[in-house]
C-alpha cells in the first residue's frame, strides 16, 4: 500500500522499529524499510523512513545494522528520552551517544563506560538485547 501513498505525496512512513512495543515483528519492519527505502521512479524519490514505538538507544546498533548500515532515518523517541533519570536533554544525549556507537561499531556497554547519560539509560531501560 505505501506505493499508493508515495504517488500520491507522502514523505514520510512510520514503520515500527526494532524490539518494538506493538505488535510487528522485526523482520517486518526491515522488510518495510527496505519496500519505503526502494524508488518508485529516481533515486531520489524515496519517503523517509521513520522508526518508532517505543524507542530508546538500546535498540540503535541493531536497528543500523538490519537497516543496511544507514543513518538515514527518523528515529523518534519518546519515553527513551523524557523518562531518562537525568531529564530530557540527557536522554537527547543518551540517544546520540548510541547512534554513536553503533555506526562506530563499538558495543553500548564500552561506549557507556566514558558517557554517563547512555550508561543511565542502559541501567533504566535495559540493555538493549545486546
Amino acid at each position: 500500500y505505501q506505493q499508493f501513498w508515495r504517488l500520491l505525496g507522502v514523505d514520510q512512513f512510520q514503520i515500527n522499529g526494532i524490539r518494538v512495543k506493538y505488535w510487528e515483528p522485526d523482520e517486518s519492519f526491515v522488510n518495510s524499510f527496505k519496500a519505503v527505502s526502494t524508488p518508485l521512479f529516481e533515486p531520489s524519490d524515496c519517503p523517509l523512513p521513520v522508526a518508532g514505538s517505543g524507542q530508546w538507544g538500546g535498540q540503535a546498533p541493531e536497528t543500523y545494522e538490519r537497516t543496511g548500515r544507514t543513518t538515514d532515518l527518523l528515529y523518534l523517541c519518546g519515553g527513551g528520552i523524557v523518562s531518562h533519570p537525568g531529564g530530557p536533554a540527557a536522554g537527547v544525549r543518551a540517544v546520540q551517544q548510541a547512534w554513536e556507537a553503533a555506526v562506530a561499531g563499538i558495543p553500548l556497554e564500552t561506549y557507556a563506560a566514558d558517557h554517563p547519560e547512555l550508561a543511565a539509560s542502559l541501567a533504566k531501560f535495559g540493555k538493549g538485547g545486546e
